[in-house]
Formats: structure tokens, C-alpha cells, sequence
């Protein structure tokens, strides 16, 4: 099961998406990064579920 955690770096937020607790491959961003994400979802989305 996954895990969100967040964070900071030099003074900013950070959200942090883990497959599991071990998981040394986090995959972390900021708010800027994470409006792009929200703007482009059904993009992201349909890419994820192409085989």
C-alpha cells in the first residue's frame, strides 16, 4: 500500500509518495509541481493505464 508523507526543503513544503514504508525511491515535489500535476491529470491518468 502506498504512503504519503510531507516534508521541507530550504523552507519549502514537499508532499512525498512512497510505494511502502522501505521504499528508498520516494517520489517528492512542491506546490508548483504539484498544480501542474492537478492541471494535467486526465493526462497522466491515461498515460498510467496505456499498456
Amino acid at each position: 500500500m502506498s504512503m504519503v508523507e510531507f516534508g521541507e526543503f530550504k523552507g519549502n513544503k514537499l508532499i512525498i509518495l512512497k510505494r511502502d514504508e522501505n521504499d528508498q525511491y520516494a517520489f517528492s515535489f512542491g506546490k508548483s509541481k504539484a498544480r501542474l500535476i492537478v492541471e494535467n491529470f486526465e493526462a497522466i491518468k491515461k498515460f498510467a493505464e496505456e499498456e
